[in-house]
């Protein structure tokens, strides 16, 4: 019988920008299906009104990705709240659009602006991994071994960046690119690691583009011909949870969108 998990009653999920976008609707569908879920997200963020909003197996742990303290108090958060930490999904990220060289104003790229997108998105998603492994890593395994599973996002951008995309597809190769080596290293302890590339969400990051260009976005989705919606993204995850055959992979999730320059 092949050993299928579920996401059930008692497990514990951890997920970093889940104040809102694709981590809120991962946060959501966690505790509508009976596990319980620790918010990381910023102290300037909706975190702690999420949070209470679903009730009390869902905890608000204010923290930057980038500081290790902070990611550490929120893993302990986890257990301390609801005894173990099941999952890991990292949804924190920050993008900036930015050419290489502005020829017109004679300026390059701040090199500034570069290294805060590599150093959130890349050495951020890394320190929730290394700091949420280890606390995985004391779990009692199933049968089939299995201690944990750690969910990461990059983006279509990895693969089909864009003009004044250098910064934003760089963080995002970069998760792309780490997702088999630590799969390997975290494969003798039973922790998968697994990362999802969406494609154009409805997100808070475009809700405050105008209509018009957001239908046009959305006409660029061959099929479905819209954009995403986050509940999607959350489902996969949930689907990722239960399949523990799936590890070491990157999964576009995109209508089969293939970006423009």
């Amino acid at each position: 019988m092949a050993n299928i998990r579920c996401v059930k009653q008692g497990m514990v999920g951890l997920v970093t920008g889940g104040a809102s976008g694709l981590g809120r609707a991962t946060v959501e569908r966690l505790v509508q299906s009976g596990a319980s879920a620790v918010i990381v997200d910023l102290p300037s963020s909706d975190g702690q009104a999420v949070a209470a909003s679903l009730g009390n197996r869902c905890a608000f742990a204010p923290a930057d990705v980038t500081s290790e303290a902070e990611v550490r108090s929120a893993v302990s958060l986890a257990k301390e709240k609801f005894g173990k930490l099941d999952l890991a999904v990292n949804c924190a990220g920050i993008a900036v659009a930015v050419k290489t060289y502005n020829f017109k104003k004679d300026l390059p790229h701040s090199l500034e602006d570069f290294q805060r997108v590599i150093n959130v998105n890349i050495a951020g998603s890394f320190n929730v991994i290394r700091l949420a492994a280890g606390e995985m890593g004391k779990n009692e395994p199933d049968a089939d071994g299995h201690r944990g599973c750690i969910i990461n996002t990059a983006s279509v951008a990895a693969f089909d960046g864009q003009v004044g995309q250098a910064a934003y597809s760089a963080s995002k190769g970069g998760i792309v690119g780490m997702t088999l080596p630590i799969a390997r290293d975290l494969a003798p302890v039973g922790i998968r690691v697994i990362t999802i590339a969406p494609g154009l969400f409805s997100t808070p990051l475009l809700a405050g583009l105008p209509e018009k260009v957001r239908s046009f976005l959305a006409r660029q989705v061959p099929f479905p011909s819209r954009l995403g919606d986050p509940a999607e993204f959350a489902h996969l995850v949930t689907c990722l949870v239960e399949n523990p055959m799936i590890n070491g992979e990157v999964i576009r999730l995109d209508g089969a969108i293939r970006m423009q320059p």
